[in-house]
């Protein structure tokens, strides 16, 4: 059986190429059936916020990748709900609806049940 992996991924969408990164190792998990979660902490929940304009930072745009997500199988998705509050975001209100908003113990735990830990 497949060991389960969960990618972490606290990075800004423009700050550099980790939040991409991310999203590609998720992708590839899932197209694999590798049972596969991803958690968005500190700023990356930014990676969740409504109406984004990357065009005006020259940066590509996410939001097909994290709207495919769950095509790819990949359902076990994740977001801090204090790293929403703390950067002004409402963790019940995030562009990716399937994001679960976890508490601090939530996230603990959650680390607990995976295998292998990815932090990006």
């Amino acid at each position: 059986m497949p060991k389960s992996l969960l990618v972490i991924s606290r990075q800004a969408p423009w700050s550099g190429p980790s939040a991409r990164e991310a999203l590609d190792i998720v992708l590839a998990g899932g197209a694999f059936d590798l049972p596969i979660g991803l958690l968005f902490l500190d700023d990356g929940v930014f990676q969740l916020a409504v109406q984004q304009n990357a065009k005006a930072l020259q940066q590509k745009d996410l939001s097909a990748n994290l709207q495919a997500l769950p095509m790819f199988g990949v359902e076990e998705l994740f977001a801090c709900a204090e790293s929403a509050t703390e950067r002004g975001l409402d963790p019940n209100g995030l562009a990716l609806q399937e994001a679960q908003a976890l508490s601090a113990e939530q996230i603990t735990a959650l680390i607990d049940r995976y295998d292998q830990v990815i932090t990006l």
